[in-house]
């Protein structure tokens, strides 16, 4: 991977950071590594326990930058979630799976929050 998408990617997970903070979620973990894949963003509020997949892009030509997020990738996320559960007890918590599109084009980004996107 190219320096300028770690560089657009670690933008867009800023952007989406800062967007669930601002609505009141409290940021778990970013990066979150395990062996069998990675977790953009673990986010809390008082009822949900959020796994949140970020993807950015500076225009759709090749598509929205949710539309990346596949059946193979939300195959993973949900393996990822089982790891993360596995070790982080939050039993009072409801998971959900998020996805937040950030489209960086000129000026402010364009932040798309799909609350529930996908489920087990």
């Amino acid at each position: 991977m190219t320096q300028a998408r770690l560089s657009l990617g670690k933008q867009g997970e800023e952007v989406a950071a800062r967007h669930l903070e601002q609505r009141g979620f409290t940021i778990l973990a970013r990066n979150y590594r395990t062996p069998v894949g990675e977790l953009d963003i673990v986010a809390r509020d008082r009822r949900f326990l959020l796994f949140v997949e970020v993807k950015t892009r500076r225009g759709t030509a090749f598509g929205a930058p949710a539309e990346a997020v596949g059946a193979h990738k939300q195959r993973q996320i949900l393996r990822t979630a089982q790891w993360y559960l596995g070790s982080h007890r939050h039993p009072e918590l409801q998971p959900r799976f998020d996805v937040i599109s950030v489209l960086v084009d000129q000026g402010e980004p364009t932040i798309a929050h799909i609350p529930n996107a996908f489920g087990l």
